[in-house]
Parts: C-alpha cells; sequence; structure tokens
C-alpha cells in the first residue's frame, strides 16, 4: 500500500510540489535504509546524494584517514575493469559523479539524466558491493589521497605541526585546545584488513541515506525496493565522542605564516555557550550582526581593513564565532583598539534593535532564493537531515523569525564575557624591516671589510 501511495506521488505534478521544498516524501525500507524522494522543478535531471554516516571523527588520530581512503577504493573499478572502465560506464550513461568524506559523513554525489537514473543507481550499488580492495589499488588510492592531504609529509612538516605552526588559524587553536589532531593522519600504515572492517561496519543499510531529487521515475519505489533493499543490515556501530575542551590555550598569539611582507590577518574567536532554543539561528543572525558591525567599523569609519568578517565554524565538538580582518600589519594595533571597543560598547549597550530587525529580516528573506534546484535541494535535505520529520523538513524562516532579540543579546553576552582567543597572522619581516636588516649586514660587512684592510695596512 505504501509503494501504490508513494508511486501516486511521484505521477503527480511536480510543478505543484516544487513550490513546498520543505515537503518532502520520506520513509525508511525494512533493511534501515532511509528514502528521501523529491520531485523537482528541472526536467530531465535528477539529483542523487547517497550519504554514509562515517566521517573522519570516527576514528583515532592514526586512523582518521580510513574512511577516506574507502571512499577513494571504491571508484578504482569493478568486474575486472579499472578506473578508466568505471568512469567510462558513468560517461556512457550520460551522468557525473563525485565523493567527498567530511568529519561527520561520507556521501556519493551524482547528477544524472532522468533516462538513465535507474541505470546510474544500479552502478552505484555495484560500487559498494562489488568493489575488491586488491593491493594495487590501495597503493594507488593512498598516492592519491597523500597528494590531497598536501603532498608528501616531510619531517619538517611534522615538525612544524607539532609546535603548532603549520595549521590554519583555527585549526592550530583547536589543536592547542585538545579538540584536532597536532599532526596530520598518515595512509601508509593502513590495512585492507582495516578498510574491509570500515566497509562491513559502517556501508550498511541502517547506515546511510538515499536522496533523489528531480524528475522521478514513476516505478523508482519498486526498483529502490528489490535492489537497495536487499542490502544486509549490521549492527549499529557507537560513534565517537566528539572531543571537548580539555587543555587550555594562550589568549593571545602571533603565527608565522611566510617570511616577508606587509599583509597580516587578525582574529579574535570565541567558543559559543550552548543555547536552549534556536542555536544556530541566534548565532547566525549574531554573526550577521558582528560582521556587519565590523564593516562599518574597521572598513567605513577608521578604514583600516578593506574586507573583515565574522565566521561560525565547528572544531571537534565546540563552536566557535570569530571576528576577523585582512589588514597592513602597521594597522594590527588600531585595529584591534577598534574591535576591543566594539565589544565593549556592545557588552554595554547590547544589539541595535533597528539594525538586528534588518538583518532578521534579510536573513528570513533568503530563505525564498537560498536553494535554486535539484542538485541544491538534494545538498541542502542531504546537511538538514536532522530536522526531517513526519514528511517535512522544518521551517528555516520560521525559526529565524522566532528569534527575539532578548535571545540574540543574551547570546552576545555569554559570548563576549569570555575572553577569547586573539590570533594575529603575519610574515616574519615586513619588506621595510627586512630592507634595514639588508642595510645592516651590508652596513656589517663593509665595516668588516675596512677592519680588514686596516689590518693588512698595519701588518706591512
Amino acid at each position: 500500500m505504501r509503494r501504490l501511495l508513494l508511486a501516486c506521488l511521484l505521477m503527480g505534478s511536480a510543478h505543484t510540489f516544487a513550490f513546498d521544498r520543505l515537503q518532502v516524501e520520506g520513509y525508511t525500507l525494512p533493511n534501515g535504509l532511509q528514502l528521501l524522494l523529491k520531485p523537482g522543478t528541472e526536467r530531465g535531471h535528477v539529483a542523487i546524494r547517497l550519504v554514509v554516516g562515517v566521517g573522519l571523527d570516527d576514528f583515532s588520530c592514526q586512523e582518521k584517514e580510513l574512511p577516506h581512503l574507502l571512499e577513494h577504493l571504491l571508484f578504482t573499478g569493478i568486474d575486472g575493469g579499472g578506473e578508466g572502465a568505471l568512469e567510462e560506464r558513468m560517461q556512457a550513461l550520460g551522468g557525473e559523479w563525485n565523493a567527498y568524506t567530511s568529519n561527520a559523513d561520507t556521501a556519493f554525489v551524482i547528477e544524472a539524466p532522468v533516462k538513465n537514473q535507474r541505470k546510474v543507481l544500479d552502478l552505484l550499488l555495484a560500487i559498494l558491493t562489488r568493489t575488491q580492495l586488491s593491493d594495487a589499488a590501495i597503493t594507488a588510492a593512498k598516492q592519491v589521497v597523500e597528494r590531497e592531504g598536501g603532498g608528501h609529509y616531510s619531517h619538517l612538516q611534522r615538525l612544524l605541526d607539532r609546535q603548532d605552526l603549520g595549521h590554519s588559524t583555527s585549526n592550530q587553536l583547536a589543536v592547542e585546545l585538545g579538540l584536532k589532531c597536532a599532526e596530520r593522519a598518515d595512509v601508509d600504515h593502513l590495512t585492507r584488513a582495516q578498510l574491509e572492517t570500515v566497509r562491513r561496519d559502517w556501508y550498511a543499510p541502517n547506515n546511510m541515506t538515499l536522496i533523489i531529487v528531480g524528475d522521478l521515475d514513476k516505478l523508482l519505489p519498486a526498483y529502490l525496493e528489490r535492489t537497495y533493499g536487499q542490502l544486509v543490515p549490521v549492527e549499529p556501530t557507537e560513534h565517537r565522542p566528539l572531543p571537548e575542551i580539555r587543555q587550555a590555550a594562550a589568549t593571545h598569539r602571533a603565527l608565522i605564516h611566510s617570511w616577508v611582507g606587509d599583509g597580516a590577518k587578525l582574529h579574535w574567536l570565541f567558543p559559543e555557550p550552548m543555547l536552549d532554543e534556536q542555536h544556530n539561528e541566534t548565532y547566525d543572525l549574531l554573526k550577521d550582526y558582528l560582521g556587519w558591525a565590523l564593516y562599518r567599523q574597521l572598513r567605513l569609519k577608521y578604514s583600516v581593513s578593506y574586507g573583515p568578517w565574522s565566521k561560525r565554524e565547528v572544531l571537534g565538538g565546540v563552536g566557535f564565532l570569530s571576528l576577523n580582518a585582512d589588514l597592513d600589519r602597521e594597522n594590527l594595533p588600531e585595529a584591534e583598539h577598534v574591535v576591543e571597543t566594539l565589544k565593549a560598547q556592545l557588552l554595554k549597550d547590547g544589539l541595535d534593535p533597528a539594525t538586528f530587525a534588518r538583518l532578521q529580516q534579510a536573513a528570513i528573506a533568503r530563505q525564498a532564493w537560498a536553494v535554486q534546484g535539484n542538485s541544491a535541494l538534494a545538498d541542502y535535505y542531504w546537511s538538514a537531515a536532522g530536522d526531517y520529520a513526519d514528511g517535512r523538513f522544518s521551517d528555516p524562516a520560521k525559526r529565524i523569525k522566532a528569534v527575539s532579540l532578548e535571545q540574540a543579546n543574551q547570546a552576545m553576552r555569554q559570548v563576549f564575557n569570555q575572553p577569547g582567543y586573539w590570533r594575529i597572522e603575519k610574515p616574519l619581516f615586513s619588506y621595510d624591516a627586512l630592507t634595514w636588516i639588508g642595510t645592516g649586514v651590508v652596513g656589517l660587512i663593509a665595516i668588516a671589510l675596512l677592519g680588514i684592510r686596516h689590518y693588512r695596512k698595519a701588518i706591512v
């Protein structure tokens, strides 16, 4: 009965459903595979996302690249053909695919013509179930993963990472706080047995979500139950707990990321305290407000930074809100003073009600055009999977509208009542300093040569 109802839904007008991107037909197959099917606005095309619930955070520092390496291995060929033969099969179907491994999950991303959607899904199922993890394929995949990570991990790079000098600013802070691994994960020591274990324990239907958006085949539900419904579930594997702050970090630190230059970047990072309601929406609005405040102060009023910005990111299991500016190193003291003054003023007076209301309305208005097309919808469902229930995704516009000025002020004060972490990126020498150093070195050489000449004359 369920299959019949869903088939009727898919035979209905896609145009009607396209107006409500939040309504999505979703159900779970008997083997635990979660399906999300949505008729899209673009004809002749389907966007497919298979999301596997395993990511980098599910492994220790030494094994962190295991899911990434396995992702690459699944594109190395099936049925005796290699990577090229596999790609040719996808090309012959008129589709294209890729895959991504993040901290939280692994996703296979496919765009395909409507007439071949079931054949493309057949090929995806084949690489999941029939790929052989040969020694030659593992060696080749390790080389690719190593290149994607920045190439061969030299002893010098390892030494810099151990000294917290080889990371980006936020990652460097995460290492200091114990939220991330100090060194880049290596792949050389990973074995076929470990990869097979990851595949067996995590690549199971009850740990997958299949999202399909677009011009859907009328027989798609029956096809999925007949094919993907035959995958064998496993006993779920527990996810590793995300790391929390467990080490102290310097509140102010200069980071040297190049040898010479006149530019600098200012970063002031604050952990985000948890909020009882509308956590993400509140901090998103606060980020927008602070971004505008930085623009008004650092660019329009004081002209010390052309491009200041605010940012939210997650490091380990902790969210961070940061104030940032790209500027000349000679303007660093003034910029720090301006940002500190801004923080003090906000703590004293709170957010400006008119500015907050304007930015909140702009954020609500953006929801009307933020997600357009089959591919963007599929990506949105992938990112918002936790907000899906009873056939609908929760309305982000309503959640944004529910954030009050009082909530935003409370979140702002919780953030700014912390000292935060200053991180200043700048080259080791400015061009002026390098010029003076060069002049000094030339002067010392000249003095030394004159001294030697005078000494020789004295001897003669």
